[in-house]
């Protein structure tokens, strides 16, 4: 589900003995990203960030802060020439920007990304009425434990709200449904 859900794709993720699968539903609305600010809080309790191919950042600086990017391989462009359609495979973007620190670009975490820095404690996913519910196993010596339910507007929020809470981060209980 790389990207996250969206349409055609599934309402819900449970827990079974071969992991995380997909059981029920469709998703008819559109992927939504986690916001700047909540990933800014994700980035601060989470793993360093190993850039990949397909992962979405914003340049932290004025004029670029509503500029998504997506790491890719190489550029593709579609334009015409004399009528005719073209594909352009450039080295570079268009304004050139050769290169940036990545201490100065903000990770904005897909859903699936999000569910893997969860691990063993995920345990679903659900639509509850206009809602997203991440439910965590909270883990206790011996096995088992309490569940904890975080919820939000979308299934990327969810998940980093639980992701915020089950690494401690600043807003830990942000959005417990």
């Amino acid at each position: 589900m790389a990207g996250g859900p969206g349409p055609g794709q599934v309402l819900e993720w449970r827990v079974t003995s071969s992991g995380n699968c997909p059981v029920r539903g469709v998703i008819e609305e559109e992927s939504t990203m986690i916001s700047l600010d909540l990933a800014r809080r994700v980035s601060e309790v989470a793993p360093k960030w190993v850039p990949v191919p397909g992962d979405r950042f914003v340049i932290a600086r004025e004029g670029l802060l509503d500029d998504v990017f997506m790491v890719a391989e190489m550029v593709v462009e579609v334009g015409h020439v004399a009528g005719h359609g073209l594909v352009r495979f450039n080295g570079t973007t268009e304004w050139a920007l050769d290169s940036i620190a990545q201490d100065d670009v903000v990770w904005i975490p897909r859903e699936d990304q999000l569910r893997a820095l969860l691990g063993d404690t995920f345990q679903s996913l659900t639509r509850v009425r206009d809602r997203w519910v991440v439910t965590l196993e909270e883990a206790v010596p011996g096995g088992g434990g309490p569940e904890s339910r975080h919820g939000a507007p979308d299934p990327e929020t969810a998940y980093a709200r639980a992701v915020l809470w089950l690494l401690g981060g600043p807003g830990f209980d942000a959005g417990r449904a």
